[in-house]
């Protein structure tokens, strides 16, 4: 779990980067363009074009359209009808996603990690509701869409390894995991892009860096990773850790307003859901070990 905790502080930097920074400044599809071009440059020469199972490469690439195209192109369209505070309230509903979505492609379910999902979701609202305006529909459509996106690709990838194991380390064919995400949002940019605005500063630029090598590329090869070593409640639960992250990030280095009490019983809540998962869960396999 240390890859998503890492990479949880990780992305909560990012946001507040991104709300400071470029937010309304730069525009998205290039952002996101920019975010998946460098981090695979980072991993083409990484990248092994033979011996790897081809159902893996084709997986691998739908992944990286889901998780780094549709997810985030669909995020930065979501702030043209949402706040920032319904941006934030919507997204907690991914970790329901993971569960029904893992659920589903191992034809079974699992009431303990449904049930923490959903407290973790329950957490995660509660630190962030500041009420909902009454225009949102289309934005809470693209959010979900986001969310629905972001699930499917990281109970995929872990599904993936699983189901095609390799004797090379992941790294060796995660380059196919950004070439879908070219695939998604290189015709965006160039059908939707506005090149009128582009960064204007070498600090945006910076940003752009950092974005795209720290948070896109190493962020998002280690949460992947991270996703095949945990089950996936726990996998689910970690989604949400990034809302408390993102605005203890904020507090501390940009002076941020935030209730400290309401985000205090919102982490408690979703770190009461990851020790109920990881409890049950425990006791579930042994249960199950000791029928066999």
């Amino acid at each position: 779990m240390r890859y998503l905790v890492f990479v949880t502080f990780l992305w909560a930097f990012s946001f507040s980067l991104i709300d400071v920074y470029l937010a309304g400044k730069v525009d998205g599809d290039f952002a996101v363009l920019s975010r998946v071009v460098l981090a695979g440059l980072i991993f083409l020469p990484l990248t092994r074009w033979n011996g790897i199972p081809s159902q893996l490469k084709l997986g691998t690439t739908i992944v990286g359209g889901l998780m780094i195209g549709i997810t985030y192109l669909c995020l930065y369209r979501s702030f043209l009808y949402l706040s920032v505070p319904e941006v934030l309230l919507f997204t907690v509903t991914t970790p329901l996603y993971v569960s029904l979505i893992d659920d589903a492609l191992n034809k079974r379910f699992s009431p303990v990690a449904l049930f923490a999902a959903a407290l973790a979701v329950l957490g995660a609202g509660y630190i962030r509701y500041d009420g909902i305006t009454d225009s949102y529909l289309t934005g809470f459509a693209l959010i979900q869409t986001a969310n629905l996106s972001f699930a499917a690709g990281q109970v995929g990838y872990a599904n993936l390894v699983k189901r095609y194991p390799v004797d090379m380390p992941q790294y060796r064919f995660f380059g196919y995991f950004f070439l879908g995400g070219l695939l998604v949002a290189g015709p965006s940019y160039l059908i939707f892009g506005n090149p009128s605005m582009m960064p204007d500063s070498t600090l945006q630029w910076g940003i752009l860096l950092w974005l795209g090598i720290a948070a896109s590329g190493l962020g998002l090869f280690l949460w992947n990773k991270g996703a095949t070593l945990v089950d996936a409640g726990t996998l689910a639960i970690m989604n949400n850790m990034l809302i408390p992250a993102g605005i203890l990030v904020n507090i501390l280095f940009w002076n941020k307003d935030a209730d400290l009490i309401r985000l205090l019983i919102g982490l408690l809540v979703i770190m009461l859901s990851l020790w109920i998962n990881h409890r049950f869960s425990a006791r579930h396999q042994e249960q199950l070990t000791a029928q066999r």
